[in-house]
């Protein structure tokens, strides 16, 4: 095999309007498909599909469980500006801005919560813009 990527990673979320609202209002994040059981959202060159808990598909998710996930994301803008807009819209900072190591060397992040709890780690990019 030759695998070198993925296409999507499907989360289970409780409410599909809320977790809408959060990721493509706060996160920004473009919507590329909605239904009343499925959201798919554009992430780079990748998508998050959100599954509504009860909803069945094949091949089904063996214990669908909101809350239960962890993705980290890269920010181009600075983590003060993130910050910032994060609190706007009344989303708390979980931990940091601390240092880590990134897949492409050091970085700093920070961790927030999405509606379900899901755990999301925004690493800021070393190329940054600040609105500052």
């Amino acid at each position: 095999m030759r695998v070198r990527d993925f296409d999507h990673i499907t989360i289970t979320v409780k409410d599909l309007d809320r977790t809408m609202r959060f990721y493509h209002e706060v996160l920004d994040l473009p919507v590329v498909s909605f239904t009343k059981d499925l959201l798919t959202v554009q992430l780079g060159h990748q998508k998050l599909v959100f599954r509504q808990l009860g909803k069945d598909y094949d091949p089904n998710i063996p214990v669908p469980t909101p809350g239960a996930s962890a993705l980290c994301i890269t920010d181009k803008d600075s983590l003060t500006y993130t910050k910032e807009h994060l609190a706007n819209y009344g989303v708390p900072v979980v931990k940091g801005p601390v240092e880590v190591k990134g897949s492409n060397g050091p970085m700093r992040a920070i961790w927030i919560l999405d509606p379900d709890k899901n755990l999301i780690e925004i690493k800021e990019s070393k190329q940054t813009k600040s609105f500052n």
